[in-house]
């Protein structure tokens, strides 16, 4: 009995602690034609994110994945190359393999309700007509999941969203990009370091 109980508890303290694990989704679309448009700018931060903590993407099943460790947290940053319209497939297979709990997924979109650059963590919502929203809402079942907003502001004339969104940055817009791709990845880090309400308090309308 003693023996039993001993293997036991060894086997149990050696069980990953599934907690301290978070999928860190940016949405985008595939191909060089997209790379430094608007609504890419979800695979714009997490590639940033990746290049100044010197971690690479690797092709895996239904995307692109670059895993981070940092203080006992582990960050697994994924790309989907299902395009922007089918982004929930990937999403569900990665939280399905990795045992990813629901709190701890964070999807990185395009907001066009933002003044340009500016960062909004929310807990849930609607997909707001955001086609990767809608499809990641539809695979999961609910919109009680974690996303960083980043905005593109709404500069374009009526009848043009769709040119403005898979648009090419302005000049301006692109030298200033910088420093706010720094800003997001400060939030990305704080939202599993120190939990959401702490990062939404620190980071939201910077």
């Amino acid at each position: 009995m003693l023996k039993w109980f001993f293997r036991h508890k060894i086997h149990t303290e050696a069980l990953p602690d599934m907690s301290k694990k978070y999928l860190i989704v940016g949405l985008g679309n595939t191909g060089p034609d997209y790379v430094n448009t608007r609504h890419n700018i979800g695979f714009k931060l997490v590639n940033h994110f990746a290049k100044t903590r010197g971690i690479v993407f690797e092709t895996r099943k239904l995307g692109a994945l670059a895993n981070y460790n940092f203080k006992g947290r582990n960050f697994l940053l994924l790309k989907p190359n299902t395009f922007m319209n089918l982004s929930g497939k990937a999403v569900k297979y990665w939280m399905e393999k990795e045992k990813i709990p629901m709190d701890n997924l964070l999807v990185i979109t395009d907001d066009l309700n933002l003044p340009f650059g500016t960062i909004r963590l929310k807990t849930k919502g609607s997909d707001g007509g955001h086609n990767g929203l809608k499809d990641i809402q539809n695979k999961l079942n609910t919109n009680q999941y974690c996303r960083l907003r980043f905005g593109i502001s709404d500069e374009f004339s009526k009848g043009r969203q769709v040119d403005y969104v898979l648009g090419h940055w302005n000049d301006s817009e692109f030298s200033n990009l910088g420093p706010r791709l720094d800003l997001g990845t400060k939030a990305i880090e704080s939202f599993v370091m120190a939990g959401v309400i702490d990062t939404m308090n620190i980071y939201n309308g910077k």
